[in-house]
This record gives C-alpha cells, structure tokens and sequence, in this order.
C-alpha cells in the first residue's frame, strides 16, 4: 500500500468551494462543477476530498474544474443534497513530505448523520449528531471523527451519537457556519477504530 493511498487526507480544510453546476446523467451519476482557489494547481486524476468525500477531477475549467459522484457515494453521503450556490469543503491528498495536522481520513464515507442540537457556549459551539447505530459506526470520547471532511475531536460519545466543540476559526472557515439543525453531515469514523473492531471479531 502506497503512501498516497494510506494517507489520503488529514481533514484540515484547505478551502472553501462553490458549487457552479450539477448534471445528473441517464446512469444517475452526478457531476459536480466547483470553483475552487486552488483550481490552477488541479490536473485531471488527482483526488480532491469534497464534504470529506474523496472525488476525482475529470476536466480542469478556467476558473472551476469537474468531478463526478456515482449513486454509491450519492447513497452514502450529503453529496446529491447539494445546489448551485452551495457551500463545499475541500482538501486536496497530503504530500509525502506535508505535515499531518489532523488525523487519517481515507476520504470514504460511512454514512450520514442529523445535527440534532446546537449549543452557544462561551468560546465554542457544542453541535450534537446522530447517526444509524452499526457495530464498527464507533466513536470515543477524546478520539477522532471527520465531519464534512473537517477532523474534529468527539466531546459525548454514545451507541448512535456523538458531539464535538467548535471553535470560532473553524467555524469561519468551513460550511459548518451553515450548519442548522435537521441538516445532514458526512461522517467518515477514525479508521483505527473500524480496523480494531474488525480484528476483534475475527479474534472471536
């Protein structure tokens, strides 16, 4: 397994994009128009996580460039959700030599989860998620969780639930600003996690 591979992404957002077109095709795959800052710096192939979905870029436009979801990742995520206009996370794959500031994040979905509270404390707002409860759908309190490709530490950990802090330049600088109650989130669990809980049921 390369390191390209293993270390896909960290969940540091790198920027803010906008959704510039949505075309569904006659198979039901989705492509995606996104402008983005770093546009310039893309060739097709490269991979570039969307809302914490890894997508890769198919043509390079002159101020956006394309991507496509199949039904699979439409299935899975907030993806086909989205509309022109819309606000979206990107990160693009760490390099070999990058420093890695946040944690493993394969740019894979797990499922969805609903914003069911948002509280206003003092330095941070405190937003609590629920999710369908699976046995390797697992959180810790102090460990990992990616969030619309954000990665972000689990404060209340439970069965089908979880909540985190976030802080002010998160805030700022993801859609998580756009954030309401009864909306969906991607959520990717910490891989360590899936690969323990995987292991421990071969063991028994």
């Amino acid at each position: 397994m390369s390191l390209k591979e293993y270390f896909m992404f960290t969940g540091i957002i790198e920027s803010l994009g906008i959704i510039k077109g949505k075309a569904i095709n006659q198979s039901g795959n989705v492509e995606f128009e996104v402008q983005s800052t770093f546009v310039n710096e893309l060739i097709p192939g490269q991979s570039v996580s969307h809302n914490g979905v890894c997508l890769t870029v198919t043509e390079i436009l002159k101020n956006s460039y394309l991507v496509t979801a199949v039904p699979e990742t439409l299935q899975r995520s907030n993806l086909g959700l989205l509309e022109i206009g819309n606000e979206i996370n990107l990160e693009r794959c760490l390099k070999a030599d990058g420093r890695f500031d946040g944690h493993i994040v394969q740019g894979h979905v797990d499922t969805t989860a609903v914003c069911e509270k948002i509280i206003n404390n003092q330095g941070y707002l405190a937003y609590f998620f629920r999710h369908s409860a699976a046995p390797n759908f697992i959180t810790v309190e102090k460990g990992s969780v990616c969030i619309n490709g954000i990665s972000l530490t689990v404060v209340e950990s439970g069965q089908d639930y979880f909540s985190v802090a976030i802080i002010p330049y998160t805030l700022e600088n993801t859609n998580l600003k756009k954030l309401q109650i009864n909306m969906l989130v991607n959520i990717e669990f910490d891989i360590i996690g899936k690969y323990l809980f995987k292991m421990n049921q071969n063991i028994t």
